[in-house]
Order: C-alpha cells, then sequence, then structure tokens
C-alpha cells in the first residue's frame, strides 16, 4: 500500500513535474513571440520613417547642387549678382506657400497623400529647371520646386511623430534632418562629378538628377500606412486601431493609445474641429500655446538665423574669400563640408533619445557659436593663406557639425511634437514658414551684407544670433524626452512645470510608477 501510494505519489509528482516544465516552455514561447512582435513593430515603424524622410532628400539635394551649379548658370545664362541671390534664395521664401498649404491640405486629405502631392509638385519644378532655356523660365520651376520642397518639410516630422512610438519618437523624428544631409551630400557629390562638362549642360544634369528621389516616393508612398491620429480624426476609428496594431508592442498599449488619441483629439468623433477654430486659436492663443508657439517657431527661426543655409549655399564663395581657387578645389572642399554634416546628424540619432533634447541643444547652439566666431575671425585676419584656408574648413565643417548634432534635428522634433493634436498639423506649418522666410532673408541677403561689412564681419553677425539662441534655449524650450504627446501637451499648460524646467512632472510619473 504505502509502495503502490508512494508510487501514485511520484506519478502525480512527476507529473507535476512535466506540468511546470511546460509553463516553462510556454514562457519562453510567449517572450520569443513577444520579442519577434517588439523586433517587427520596431523595424516597421522605422520603414515608415525612412519612407515619409524620403522628401527631405529634395530639399537637402536642391541646397547643395545649387551651391556648385550657381556658378554655371551664371556663366552659361549670363545673369547677375542680384539674380543669383533672388535664385538661390526664392527657393525658401516661396516654399513658405507650400508649407501654409500643407497644413489645410494634410488635415483634408491625410498626412501621406500629401507627401505624394509634395513630391509630384517638385518634380514639376525640378525639369523645368533642367531645360530652363532662360532665367525667366528657371524661375518658373525653382517656384514650383520651393511650393513642393515647403509641402515636405512640414508634413514629413507630423507623420512621424505621429506614427512613432514614445520610446524613440526623437531618433525617428530626426530622419528628416538625416535625409536632408543625405541629399544635401548628394548634391555636393553631383556638382563635382558633372563640373567637367560644358557649362551649358553641367548645370542642367545636376538639377534634373533631383528628380530620382521624388520618382522613388512617389513608389513608397503605396507601402506606407497613414497617421493614425489623421484616421481618428475622422472618425475612422477601426484603421486607425490597425495601423496602431503595427506600431505599438501589446494590444493593450494599442488600446490605450487609442483612448489617448481619441481624448487629445477633443472627441473629434462627436466635435469636429473646424479650420477657424484652429486659426483662431493661433491667432489668439492661451497661455499654453502661446508658450507652444513661442519654443516651436522660435526653434525653427534660430535653427536659420545662424546662418547654417548660407554656409551651404555660399560655402564655394566662403571657401574662395579664404584663398582657394579654382571651381573643382572649391566643390571638393564643399563635398567635405557635406560629409561632416552627414556623418554628425547619425551621431544625433543615437544620443537624442537617450541624452535628451535640451542638453543637445546647449552643445549644439555653444559649438557653432565658437566656431562662428572663429570662422569670422579667419575670414578677417588670415585670408588668402594656407593657414587661414585650413582654419576656414574646419570652422565651416565645425559649425554645421554643431548644427547637426543639435538645433538642425531637434527643432523638427520639437516643432512636431509640443502642439496638441487639434493644432499640430497647422502649427507645425507656421513653424515651418518661420524657418523658411528665415532661410530665404538670409540666402537671399548674404552677398549684399557681405559685400557691405565683409564676409567675416557676416559671421561676426551670425556668432551673436547664435549667442542669443543659447539664451532662448535656456529660457524657453523645455525638455520633451520619455514624454508620450499628451503628456508634453499637460507639461505646456501647467505655467509652473514649464518654467521650473518640468521637473516635477518627471518626479510625479517615476513616483506614480513606483507605487
Amino acid at each position: 500500500m504505502s509502495l503502490q501510494e508512494n508510487g501514485n505519489g511520484g506519478k502525480k509528482k512527476y507529473r507535476r513535474m512535466d506540468s511546470d516544465s511546460m509553463e516553462e516552455e510556454d514562457g519562453v514561447s510567449d517572450n520569443h513571440s513577444q520579442q519577434e512582435r517588439t523586433n517587427s513593430t520596431r523595424k516597421y515603424v522605422m520603414a515608415c520613417a525612412i519612407f515619409a524622410s524620403l522628401n527631405s532628400v529634395l530639399l537637402g539635394y536642391d541646397v547643395g547642387v545649387m551651391s556648385g551649379a550657381i556658378l554655371f548658370i551664371q556663366e552659361d545664362l549670363k545673369i547677375t549678382e542680384v539674380q543669383v541671390e533672388v535664385l538661390v534664395g526664392i527657393l525658401s521664401i516661396i516654399s513658405l506657400l507650400g508649407s501654409l498649404a500643407g497644413g489645410k491640405t494634410s488635415d483634408a486629405i491625410g498626412r501621406k497623400w500629401t507627401m505624394a502631392f509634395a513630391s509630384i509638385v517638385f518634380q514639376s519644378g525640378a525639369a523645368i529647371m533642367a531645360l530652363a532655356p532662360s532665367f525667366r523660365v528657371l524661375m518658373v520651376g525653382r517656384l514650383l520646386a520651393g511650393i513642393g520642397i515647403g509641402f515636405g518639410v512640414m508634413i514629413a516630422p507630423v507623420y512621424i511623430v505621429e506614427i512613432s512610438p514614445t520610446v524613440s519618437r526623437g531618433s525617428l523624428t530626426s530622419f528628416p534632418e538625416i535625409f536632408i544631409n543625405f541629399g544635401l551630400l548628394l548634391g555636393y557629390v553631383s556638382n563635382y562629378a558633372f563640373s567637367g562638362l560644358p557649362a551649358h549642360i553641367n548645370w542642367r544634369i545636376m538639377l534634373a538628377v533631383g528628380i530620382l528621389p521624388s520618382v522613388f516616393i512617389g513608389c513608397t508612398l503605396f507601402l506606407i500606412p497613414e497617421s493614425p491620429r489623421w484616421l481618428v480624426m475622422q472618425n475612422r476609428i477601426d484603421e486607425a486601431r490597425l495601423v496602431l496594431l503595427k506600431t505599438n508592442d501589446s494590444e493593450t498599449e494599442v488600446e490605450e493609445r487609442l483612448a489617448e488619441i481619441q481624448l487629445a483629439a477633443g472627441h473629434s468623433n462627436v466635435d469636429k474641429y473646424e479650420e477657424r477654430a484652429v486659426w483662431r486659436e493661433l491667432l489668439n492663443p492661451s497661455p499654453g500655446v502661446r508658450r507652444m508657439l513661442i519654443a516651436g517657431c522660435g526653434i525653427q527661426c534660430f535653427q536659420q538665423v545662424t546662418g547654417i543655409d548660407a554656409t551651404v549655399y555660399y560655402s564655394p564663395t566662403i571657401f574662395r574669400d579664404a584663398g582657394i581657387t579654382g571651381n573643382a578645389q572649391l566643390l571638393a572642399a564643399t563635398v567635405a563640408v557635406g560629409f561632416t554634416k552627414t556623418m554628425f546628424i547619425l551621431i544625433a540619432i543615437f544620443l537624442i533619445d537617450r541624452v535628451g533634447r535640451k542638453p543637445l541643444l546647449y552643445v549644439s547652439t555653444i559649438g557653432m557659436t565658437i566656431c562662428l566666431l572663429g570662422l569670422g575671425l579667419t575670414l578677417s585676419l588670415l585670408g588668402n593663406g594656407p593657414i587661414g584656408i585650413k582654419l576656414a574648413i574646419l570652422s565651416v565643417c565645425g559649425n554645421v557639425a554643431f548644427f547637426s548634432v543639435g538645433i538642425g534635428p531637434i527643432c523638427w522634433v520639437l516643432s512636431s511634437e509640443i502642439f496638441p493634436l487639434k493644432l499640430r498639423a497647422q502649427a507645425s506649418a507656421l513653424g515651418a514658414v518661420g524657418s523658411r522666410v528665415s532661410s530665404g532673408l538670409i540666402a537671399m541677403s548674404f552677398l549684399s551684407v557681405s559685400r557691405a561689412i565683409t564676409v567675416g564681419g557676416t559671421f561676426f553677425v551670425f556668432a551673436a544670433i547664435s549667442a542669443l539662441s543659447v539664451a532662448f534655449v535656456y529660457k524657453c524650450v523645455p525638455e520633451t524626452k520619455g514624454k508620450s504627446l499628451e503628456q508634453i501637451e499637460m507639461l505646456f499648460q501647467n505655467e509652473k512645470q514649464w518654467q521650473e524646467g518640468e521637473s516635477e512632472l518627471g518626479d510625479v510619473e517615476h513616483l506614480v510608477q513606483k507605487q
């Protein structure tokens, strides 16, 4: 009997062990499945961010290629220095029309198809520029290209910030700036590659190559989903849930995120926000929205008034003033600038969600101030010598490196993540307008100002503005790392948290998690 009981007991014991083993295997299997889903989700979201960012290649390519192409356009079409300034700067000015229209368009037809429209408009402009027989026709193509770029640079960060999970939102929203830099480098390489052709052919090929990325963009848009937040605003809840299932790790997280979006949308299913209501809020903002506008539009303007586009567009002029002669040598030096700018934006991707937005902005603005001051001193005191040439190249490369590691990408991240859902597209468009207007004014006045106060004196002015940007970051830009879009909105609504560096919100969240 005892033996039988022991046998039965042993049998039960072995069954229990087998059951435990099966549970452990099931647990391992569940963990493995969850890990596979997490990896799949990350890859999918990254692919969406990459495809959405491709429009930014167009802006970067245009800026880079025009810096060299203008040398040959001036020679071929016999245009004046004033016409050069207009041709270079008008793209940024006219792109504000695209950015302004982009907010309304993206709310009407969706984020994804606004990117498609931007690509088509840019293709048309690039084709006209490549075939232009005169300065007047060239300007028509330039205007179309500018409108297309205005749409593209405004909508890509908005789309990415709305589709990204909180933990990687900063890195993914930096992708448009990465692709701007990649396009810039391609433009410089194109200048160098085609510079040996006759002057009436080479610049046309340089500009025509810019059509290729936009064709690829049109194809990729059939692969990415619409923004779930836009779908919620259109009362397409089931479609939004399907998108969130592809971009989040668990169904519980999906339902929580969907509820947050519906709440942030102001129950848009019942009470639609009309365009007039949105613009009324922007023109007569509440204190919280006013703080958002100051931070978002201010950082956009400071990104450009520190002279980055002038440095890139007119880098051959800067290097010629430093003592470099010959078009081939000038274009080779600009390739070094483009390579530096691209490498440091990659560094920013790894740091932005680890270090945070504000520390990188401090490093960026302080570093740019030092490099701009150094460039001004070099061009004023050491020009036309081998030491002056080396220091000028080093200062320009340092300036674009510090720009790319901080204010370059973070500008777009902040201006896309700080606004509430109902205002996001229009407010981001407003910020993009500030950026484009600032860029255009700097680009269109650089040669004239340089002629009046010298190139070195112009960079002293840029250094002073860059120093002001350090104070602006300290006073007006809060840290948004690790916060959901809805938490960021609460941060700006609470004046005390905003003024005290938003530390209390983080402390409260930490305590809640511990409890």
